[in-house]
């Protein structure tokens, strides 16, 4: 009902719906845009306006009302202000009175304040003139003094006093002109003093360059001084364990240790570096200081790395490894003390480049060199450079590999040259036994290669058994093995015996046996030659273990180690069998000597008339040949290749006894020169036995004898001599007194012991029956051998 009576009261007063949305939104001061806006589309602007004018009489109406309602309250306070004017009237004639007062007071004292201003200005002026004064002065002061810095090449300080002026003095400078030259002045004085200290750092570089070499060769020393003092301890070590080993009593040693300064030895002089690097850091620019210090330095060792072709170098290889050597030390000393100038990478980078560049140099000159001293001499150097860059971090394993690569050429280069040695010693060898005159030859010759046979010392003059070849020989073989060990040790492996042990081996078995042979086989060497080498041959065997133990002592191996049986040199054996092959050479030459003194079928009258009282004439020969063989084999040679001598020696002569006999050019022969040849060979026999019991050899081959080699002449003269020789054919007599013979050859040899006219067996048998008994018994045995055959 509320809403209908309002709804009528709006239409009564003449407002439609949206005059009210209007009044509402005009109230409360909302946005009329949108619906400006919305009337201009719709088009009916005229509407909107009459709204409008219809909205603003009815807040004129609105007004009128309020004002009629306010106005008595209106009138009150215009009368109210009416009163509040003629107050101030009054307040505003006081202030003007207490105002002419005061200004006739103040004038005095305006004056008086004036003048106080005007001294307080004179004294602040006065006091920056002062303030300025001193300013400047200061600042000429530290100009005063820069200069002097300057003038006396004190960079350092220079820059600290342009530092503090530009810092804490510059822009409090009051005098504009000054401030501006002090301005201009300071990048021209800093790129000064950047130019001098720059030129101070080349000159620094040039210097140092020209040092490395010094530094280098002065460290590599040090180095060696400190390898031979290891290796004399080590040497005192190894003395000590071997005679406490040997029971000789307990020694004790104590390690002396050296300590040398390290900055006392080697003078490097790095103060302009520090100065100028320092001076960079200051200016600002030490990156620039970086990359300027390290390409330099990488150039100085680009042209280190070239080596020079004017001399060659073996001759040079010590200036050009040490100057590397003093480069990396100085590197070494930059990295540790220069304050980050030098990053531990770039370091690295310039070693790697050094040690390519070396290795690649090294291979090169290595496969050139044609001499193993100078191969060794170079290969020393760089050990020895290795051990001094070693202390100083740098990694060197690549360089001793490179030497490792070479070590094959080395020993290659070393035997060839030990092969030409050998070679000469051997030519130049006259054979004969070397006669020791005093102890102190004794010595050096013998006891020094383990080449006595005795622990006895014997009395001098002392006739050795071997010439001069074997201790050239072995004097050779130590100074090979010398070599071996230097170039092998201090290299990229420690434990190096097993490859020393292998080239002594190489060296003994391909050089030293292989000469030997060479010589033993050229057919141009006599008996004595042939026994002397035999002998050589046995001397150097024992001199393998001499050799097997210096090996061992100069790398470092404990002798003990090498004593074992299956610790001995594979050269040993191949000795052994060369000097086998010297017995046979010297047996064959012997048993050639044999055949040109015995010659019998020249040197025996195989039909002699009358049965000879004697010997034929050759055995006197023979046997003084024989004696004089045996004699010198039982002075120079072992027992056992003694036995071998006289054996074969005794063998052949049997063999030739019977090879007589079946010779072509023997076609008959008669009991007569059976008789004589049997006593040929007793006296052969005799001298057997003699010399089976004057040489010793009884006492050692009990179950055997020199005699026993004649059997096979001896049972065949027997045979012939039989007064039943069809005994023969008997299997227990043959076994007992002709086991040595041969069937074919007996029935051969007996073909030929005819009876003839001449009397070969009828004068025999008009003697006695006793010889025609033989005679039939022979020819019974003739029969029977053909029947055998």
């Amino acid at each position: 009902m509320e809403s209908k009576a309002k709804r009528r009261v709006a239409t009564e007063n003449g407002d439609t719906g949206e005059d009210l949305v209007l009044a509402t939104l005009i109230r409360n001061g909302d946005d009329l845009g949108p619906i400006v806006r919305h009337a201009f589309e719709m088009g009916r602007p005229e509407s909107l306006l009459h709204q409008l004018k219809h909205v603003v009489k009815k807040k004129e109406v609105e007004i009128e009302e309020l004002c009629k309602t306010h106005y008595e309250e209106f009138i009150l306070a215009v009368d109210e202000l009416r009163g509040v004017l003629v107050d101030a009237e009054e307040l505003k004639g006081e202030l003007s009175s207490d105002n002419f007062k005061l200004q006739e007071v103040g004038s005095a004292l305006l004056i008086k304040l004036e003048e106080l201003l005007e001294s307080y200005s004179i004294k602040k002026n006065v006091t920056e003139a002062i303030k300025m004064s001193k300013n400047c002065v200061q600042v000429l002061e530290l100009c005063v003094k820069f200069n002097k810095h300057i003038s006396e090449g004190q960079f350092y300080p220079a820059l600290k006093t342009l530092d503090l002026i530009e810092k804490n003095y510059l822009q409090n400078i009051p005098v504009r002109a000054v401030r501006m030259i002090v301005e201009k002045r300071i990048p021209i004085i800093k790129l000064h003093i950047e130019k001098k200290v720059t030129s101070q750092f080349n000159e620094w570089l040039v210097h140092i360059r020209s040092s490395a070499k010094d530094i280098g060769q002065t460290a590599i020393g040090h180095a060696a001084s400190a390898r031979q003092r290891d290796e004399e301890m080590l040497e005192l070590q190894r003395k000590a364990e071997e005679q406490n080993i040997s029971g000789l009593g307990d020694f004790a040693y104590t390690l002396d240790v050296e300590e040398i300064d390290e900055e006392s030895i080697l003078k490097v002089d790095l103060t302009p570096l520090y100065r100028a690097y320092h001076i960079q850091s200051c200016l600002g620019i030490q990156e620039q200081f970086w990359e300027y210090y390290y390409r330099n330095r990488l150039l100085q060792l680009n042209s280190d790395l070239q080596i020079s072709s004017a001399q060659p170098f073996v001759e040079s290889h010590q200036i050009f490894l040490a100057q590397i050597a003093g480069y990396f030390i100085v590197e070494d000393r930059v990295l540790r003390t220069a304050g980050g100038l030098l990053l531990a990478e770039q370091v690295e980078k310039m070693w790697d480049t050094a040690i390519a560049k070396m290795k690649s140099v090294l291979e090169e000159q290595f496969s050139h060199m044609n001499s193993a001293t100078h191969l060794l001499l170079v290969k020393d150097y760089v050990a020895l450079l290795g051990s001094t860059l070693r202390q100083y971090g740098y990694e060197v394993g690549p360089l001793l590999e490179t030497l490792d690569k070479s070590r094959d050429k080395y020993h290659e280069l070393l035997l060839e040259e030990c092969r030409q040695q050998i070679a000469n010693v051997i030519a130049s060898d006259t054979y004969e036994q070397m006669v020791l005159k005093k102890d102190t030859d004794y010595e050096s010759v013998v006891l020094s290669f383990n080449l006595q046979t005795s622990d006895i010392t014997p009395a001098f003059p002392y006739i050795a058994p071997f010439s001069s070849t074997v201790p050239d020989a072995c004097r050779i073989v130590r100074s090979f093995i010398k070599g071996c060990v230097d170039y092998l040790s201090h290299g990229a492996h420690t434990n190096f015996y097993d490859v020393v042990r292998k080239y002594l081996d190489k060296l003994l078995i391909d050089v030293l046996n292989e000469v030997i042979l060479n010589t033993i086989q050229n057919g141009n060497i006599g008996v004595s030659q042939a026994m002397q080498i035999a002998a050589n041959i046995s001397a150097l065997e024992r001199a393998c273990d001499f050799f097997l133990r210096h090996a061992a002592q100069l790398c470092g191996i404990p002798i003990r180690s090498v004593e074992r049986p299956q610790a001995c040199l594979t050269a040993k054996v191949v000795l052994k069998t060369s000097r086998d092959e010297a017995y046979l050479a010297l047996l064959n030459l012997m048993n050639k000597k044999l055949d040109q003194f015995m010659a019998l079928t020249e040197n025996i009258s195989w039909t002699l008339e009358e049965p000879p009282q004697n010997g034929n004439d050759y055995i006197n020969e023979v046997v003084i040949y024989l004696d004089t063989l045996l004699s010198t084999a039982q002075q120079i040679l072992p027992l056992d290749a003694l036995y071998k001598v006289g054996n074969g020696a005794l063998d052949h002569i049997s063999n030739s006894i019977v090879s007589a006999f079946l010779s072509d050019s023997v076609k008959r022969f008669n009991a007569n020169a059976v008789m004589g040849i049997n006593n040929d060979l007793k006296m052969l026999e005799s001298f057997a036995d003699e010399k089976f019991h004057s040489t010793g050899l009884s006492e050692i081959y009990k179950e055997g004898s020199f005699r026993g080699c004649l059997i096979e002449a001896r049972q065949l003269i027997n045979l012939l001599s039989s007064s039943q020789p069809e005994n023969f054919m008997n299997p227990v007599i043959r076994e007992k007194n002709y086991n040595a013979l041969d069937y074919k050859k007996v029935s051969s040899i007996c073909e030929k012991f005819k009876d003839s006219t001449d009397g070969i067996f009828g004068s025999l048998s008009n003697r006695n029956n006793k010889q025609s008994g033989r005679k039939k018994s022979l020819d019974m045995l003739k029969k029977r051998l053909k029947d055998f055959n």
